[in-house]
């Protein structure tokens, strides 16, 4: 152990470095566990029904999605609640056939006595959060729902919700996603793991334990006013939602998780629609952080741990960067150090699953058992996702630095297929593959030659995590390049 540190002193300290702050990530995810059993008797219920419903405007914010629009505009329509107190907008921005759909659906609609209009905008300004906002202008209702072209509302949504606001401090009522499409493919149902860690532990445990969490951008309703006082809907982020849930939550506005009320949604077919839309959920959300992390800290109204969990929440993307550290630190600690590595190099190994990779496993096993997932079916299922997360890590970082350095994106739209046939799909969406796509391909073939240097130096424990990077790095670089050929249509790999 001397020896190597003599060696590569400055190689070891950064490699502990880095270990030592993604640890930090993976105690946070341990914290949120446990804030998830203390408080998960207090789950809010529906309440009782108000004597007479409030007027509701459903707003249903859609681009380009002619596979799905009429299924969300039809199910919309369907919803469980008084025809007189109900006003339908869909805010179609479409270039393409999408807002001839909608516009005959529509009038299908009023024929039989639904409120409904489409407000069609020519320039996108400000993209989802501009339609959402220029929606608001002409909003009969008191209460807001979104719901996005993926999505399909329950049709008790409605009545299942608006009882909260009974309560005037209740300015935001987020559901639970669900996944149509989630047995799918292997990477649909790595995707919905992912996304169950974030809506079943996550999103319950701040809720319900008093600290913020945010609005997802559909599957929510608002109270107007809530809106309007926090200053509508902003575009300078990509994250408008997770933008205005912070304002207003800093207003004092209160919200409530409903994780009993799921409104299933569609999970993204392609390794490069998932890019796409991660990447905009993870700039947006360091963009936000630039936003109103300085706001947060100063509002000294709120408990200290609430401001502190507010920040993690919003740095959280921070965590790829360092993975992705890890992911050249790793292999050159494993190549260059050799057998020389000795005592020192095992407790660096053991060290990178005690302390950065059981606190993951841990979380999302537990996010897939609460959901009902077979705890056999659940182990692969676990560290496939966890492949996933890390063979986005290029990606992710990305997003990060171009949001760190005040960078500007457009809005990108995540494309969803619905029922339609995959071919006809990928040819109407298919997407260009970025250069980062090689890159990712290279890094796993440096995991690759690690694992087997370390094998050959007998350093056994490092070998699983080597093998680990190089499935996530290959599987997303390989599955990236196989959906930009989009003549070959698409299959299932569901078993």
């Amino acid at each position: 152990m001397v020896d190597a540190l003599l060696q590569f002193p400055p190689l070891l300290s950064l490699h502990f470095l880095v270990l030592l702050i993604l640890a930090l990530f993976g105690l946070h995810r341990l914290h949120l566990l446990s804030v998830f059993a203390r408080w998960r008797k207090d789950a809010p219920l529906c309440p009782c029904g108000p004597e007479e419903w409030p007027f509701v405007t459903v707003q249903l914010p859609v681009f380009n999605e002619r596979f799905v629009v009429e299924r969300l505009i039809e199910a919309a329509s369907e919803m469980d609640y008084p025809l007189s107190r109900l006003q339908i907008q869909v805010l179609d921005d479409s270039t393409d056939e999408t807002i001839e759909i909608s516009e005959r659906c529509a009038a299908r609609l009023r024929a039989r006595g639904v409120n409904i209009e489409v407000l069609h905008r020519h320039d996108r300004r400000g993209f989802k959060a501009g339609a959402l906002q220029a929606g608001l202008d002409s909003a009969e209702g008191d209460f807001v729902a979104v719901f996005d072209a993926d999505f399909v509302p329950p049709r008790a949504f409605l009545k299942e919700t608006i009882p909260h606001f009974e309560d005037d401090a209740v300015g935001m009522v987020q559901a639970r996603w669900g996944h149509l499409n989630e047995g799918f493919s292997v990477l649909n149902r790595c995707q919905a793991l992912l996304l169950d860690g974030h809506f079943v532990i996550e999103h319950a445990a701040r809720n319900w334990s008093g600290r913020f969490f945010n609005f997802n951008g559909t599957a929510g309703i608002w109270r107007k006013t809530a809106i309007v006082t926090s200053g509508g809907w902003q575009a300078d982020t990509l994250t408008e939602d997770l933008d205005l849930s912070y304002r207003a939550q800093l207003q004092g506005w209160r919200f409530v998780y409903r994780a009993d009320l799921v409104v299933p949604g569609e999970l993204p077919d392609s390794m490069a629609a998932l890019k796409s839309q991660q990447y905009r959920w993870a700039k947006g959300s360091i963009e936000t952080a630039r936003k109103l992390v300085p706001r947060i800290v100063g509002a000294r109204e709120y408990p200290w741990w609430v401001r502190l969990e507010a920040c993690c929440h919003l740095l959280a993307n921070v965590a790829f960067p360092f993975v992705l550290a890890l992911t050249v630190l790793l292999p050159a600690n494993v190549i260059l150090t050799g057998t020389n590595g000795g005592i020192g190099s095992t407790a660096l190994d053991l060290s990178l699953f005690g302390f950065t990779t059981l606190p993951f496993l841990f979380f999302y096993f537990r996010a897939g058992r609460e959901r009902g997932v077979n705890a056999k079916t659940l182990v692969p299922r676990v560290l496939a996702a966890l492949a996933l997360g890390i063979g986005l890590a290029v990606n992710q970082t990305r997003a990060v630095i171009s949001a760190s350095l005040g960078r500007r994106s457009p809005f990108v739209r995540t494309p969803k297929r619905g029922s339609e046939d995959g071919r006809q799909f990928w040819r109407a969406y298919a997407m260009p593959v970025h250069w980062t796509t090689w890159l990712e391909f290279g890094l796993g073939l440096l995991q690759l030659a690690a694992g087997w240097i370390a094998l050959i130096d007998g350093r056994w424990p490092v070998v699983p995590f080597l093998l680990l990077f190089a499935a996530g790095f290959l599987g997303v670089s390989s599955r990236t390049a196989i959906d930009a050929f989009p003549a070959r249509g698409y299959r299932s790999t569901a078993a």
